[in-house]
């Protein structure tokens, strides 16, 4: 590495005048804020222990991508094609019912082969538990019988080739053996116990933040971290104009996009603070999606912090913290230390 740079500073050297003038401003800036102390402290994540955490984490993550890929090309294009009306039976990425019903009935035909009686008899097990199963089944099957989609055979290789795609959107073994890695990575984490005391984190979500995170300790304040994140609000100007404040997403998007889900699943549990924070923010236009989607934003902000508290104080979580306060809350003239406007 040393060899590579002194090639490369070699090479400048040796090259033009402006070369030369360039490298000597960019020497000159390095030392002065050097001198100043504005230095950042690298982690080496193999010395710290943390590689094998990073490996695990980016697999998940690699795996969820590869999932959500073939994902869309079966709601855009096969499901378009073999069976339309089907689609509206998904749910989630992880509906195992559906792919066991796409994978034995891919197409109309196979279901209006027999009567809806042999249908519902033949496809009870496969359909998984539901609440009035025998009413959803004959409702598939008179969906089947007036489906618009294509004539193909079910011996054809095009539904073989469907077949194929199906079973690469089943990757509920693979994240089965990631996720027992990542308790068994997670249970020799001091951290661990207190971070997955807060509602919408479980092993995933903790091995994300660890891996991408490290020791939050090193962090002296919550507003560093967000910014680590790319939760905290940027303005851009130039000259007399002032844009407005927005999200900077300037940071980590890994950890990110966790604490944005987390905090998605928080707000739908009573016994978080951050459903009252997301109640709050929808009170002024409930019906709004601008709104709705910053207050999810907010809830994630909210986590972040929350995830910095607990770590730093080595206590584990509370949901309603500030409730225990004389007051219900802390004012907004204590927080900032400013008298109270009369």
């Amino acid at each position: 590495m040393l060899d590579r740079l002194f090639h490369h500073a070699h090479v400048l050297t040796c090259g033009p005048r402006s070369w030369r003038t360039k490298l000597h401003a960019a020497a000159r800036v390095i030392l002065e804020v050097m001198q100043q102390g504005m230095t950042m402290r690298y982690v080496d994540p193999l010395l710290a222990g943390w590689h094998d955490v990073q490996e695990v984490a980016k697999t998940y993550w690699q795996v969820t991508l590869a999932r959500t890929r073939v994902q869309h090309s079966l709601l855009t294009h096969f499901l378009q094609i073999y069976w339309p009306e089907f689609a509206r039976y998904w749910r989630t990425s992880r509906s195992a019912q559906f792919i066991t019903m796409r994978h034995a009935y891919p197409t109309p035909a196979s279901i209006t082969a027999v009567s809806c009686d042999e249908f519902v008899d033949a496809a009870w097990n496969v359909a998984g538990r539901k609440v009035a199963k025998r009413a959803w089944l004959s409702g598939v099957y008179a969906r089947a019988q007036h489906s618009v989609a294509l004539p193909i055979a079910l011996e054809s290789p095009a539904i073989a080739a469907f077949r194929m795609r199906l079973a690469f959107l089943d990757h509920r073994a693979q994240r089965a053996a990631l996720e027992a890695q990542a308790d068994a990575l997670l249970g020799t984490n001091s951290d661990d116990h207190q971070r997955q005391t807060i509602p919408g984190i479980g092993p995933v979500f903790a091995l994300t933040i660890l891996a991408e995170a490290g020791d939050i300790r090193r962090v002296a304040h919550h507003r560093p971290f967000l910014k680590f994140c790319g939760l905290d609000l940027a303005k851009s100007q130039s000259g007399q104009q002032r844009g407005h404040e927005q999200l900077s997403k300037r940071g980590n998007n890994r950890l990110r996009a966790a604490f944005w889900y987390a905090g998605r699943i928080a707000v739908r549990s009573t016994e978080h603070s951050g459903r009252a924070k997301f109640e709050r923010y929808l009170a002024a236009e409930p019906f709004s999606s601008v709104r709705r989607r910053k207050a999810y934003t907010a809830t994630a902000a909210k986590m972040a912090r929350i995830t910095h508290a607990i770590i730093k104080t080595g206590r584990p979580y509370r949901g309603y913290f500030e409730h225990e306060l004389p007051s219900g809350s802390i004012p907004l003239h204590r927080a900032v230390e400013a008298p109270a406007p009369s």
